[in-house]
């Protein structure tokens, strides 16, 4: 499985924006699904963003749509969540995840079979 490290997770001020990445190992990139989940402490990982193997096409949570925004760039091998209008209810550790299971919409985390060790977000109010 290929490894995946999350980055950029850290404390800002409501409204504020944050960007994170992830960053792939191996040389099948471009053969994965890549989406975006979070976890609050006692609460189930949820969906929060997906992106296409080519980044063609995207889907978001309707908790996150139309403030966050998630890309790739295959020659690097790296998945990007660029967060703005942050909430507090936003405050989550964010977990990046590949798939290379054949899905018809990935928004399970059963769905992904590769997944990064999180990088926590707080939003303050």
């Amino acid at each position: 499985q290929a490894q995946l490290v999350e980055s950029g997770g850290g404390l800002v001020q409501a409204g504020g924006s944050l960007r994170l990445s992830c960053a792939a190992s191996g040389r099948t990139f471009s053969s994965y699904v890549m989406g975006w989940f979070r976890q609050t402490p006692g609460k189930e990982r949820s969906f929060v963003a997906r992106m296409s193997k080519s980044g063609g096409n995207t889907y978001y949570a309707d908790s996150v749509k139309g403030r966050f925004t998630i890309s790739r760039d295959n020659a690097k091998n790296t998945v990007y969540l660029q967060m703005n209008s942050l909430k507090p209810e936003d405050t989550a550790v964010y977990y990046c995840a590949a798939s290379t299971y054949s899905r018809s919409t990935y928004y399970s985390k059963n769905d992904y079979n590769m997944w990064g060790q999180g990088t926590q977000v707080i939003v303050s109010s």
